[in-house]
């Protein structure tokens, strides 16, 4: 199915690895033009190299989403790149998960600001030139834990709760702009923080796929792959789902006990 998607503008955050990459590499298959920034500028030059490796019209930029002033600058060159904005991708986070009354005020502060106001700037900023464009398309990735939270989960699932509030607030308020907002919520998925976990464990990274997806009772049977969460979110930023809003979708092979 043609998404649609050529030459289109895609701004996604947090995309130097895993998701966010594999979301990149799904937009520029179908032809759209990707900016993409993170912090680890290392393996953002190296994701942007391997995009523009297979054709790719790539911008990528450094910044951390939870500083305003980095936000404006990777909107504002983009804009500046292309002259318009047609969607946006808020994947920026990482995961943070303790019992409640181990975590610090610092540490809900930093969660809040990397995961909730990174994406509510973000939207404010883009926006106007989704508006400009007469429509377009936001985001957000989100966790299964945003519908059923569990014990030791805090701050993430609070915060990613916060942004599927503001997935819903967001498509009421923006679509008779006919800006269309949605949340895909991760459940096990491949990524780089898995990686660097069974590197941690001294073990393959498959091994401990493998064994997460057995303990956490998969029905799949299987950790999802990066490329099956992108081929979602492509879908949802195109005008093939031109009638799909405010609504947030579970990627997780059917783990959450929640619709």
């Amino acid at each position: 199915m043609d998404l649609e998607l050529s030459g289109k503008v895609v701004l996604v955050t947090g995309a130097s690895e895993g998701l966010g990459a594999a979301v990149c590499n799904r937009l520029v298959w179908e032809g759209a033009r990707v900016a993409l920034c993170a912090r680890n500028l290392r393996r953002l030059d190296a994701t942007a190299a391997t995009l523009r490796a297979q054709g790719g019209e790539v911008l990528a930029l450094p910044a951390d989403v939870s500083r305003a002033e980095d936000l404006e600058r990777f909107v504002t060159a983009a804009h500046e790149r292309w002259g318009r904005v047609d969607a946006l991708v808020n994947n920026a986070g990482s995961a943070s998960a303790k019992p409640f009354l181990s975590v610090t005020d610092a540490e809900w502060e930093q969660d809040l600001q990397l995961k909730l106001f990174a994406a509510v700037r973000a939207v404010r900023l883009t926006a106007p030139h989704l508006r400009a464009a007469g429509g377009g398309a936001i985001v957000n990735v989100l966790s299964i834990k945003a519908k059923e939270p569990g014990k030791n989960t805090t701050p993430s699932s609070v915060t990613r709760a916060a942004g599927m509030s503001l997935t819903k607030v967001l498509s009421k308020e923006l679509g008779p702009d006919g800006i269309r907002v949605n949340a895909v919520l991760v459940g096990m998925i491949e990524s780089g923080q898995w990686e660097r976990r069974a590197e941690a464990a001294g073990k393959p990274p498959q091994v401990l796929y493998a064994e997460k997806s057995r303990e956490a009772g998969v029905p799949l049977g299987r950790i999802g792959r990066a490329e099956e969460f992108a081929d979602v979110v492509a879908f949802l930023v195109s005008p093939r789902a031109s009638y799909v809003s405010g609504t947030a979708i579970n990627v997780d092979g059917g783990l959450s006990g929640v619709v």
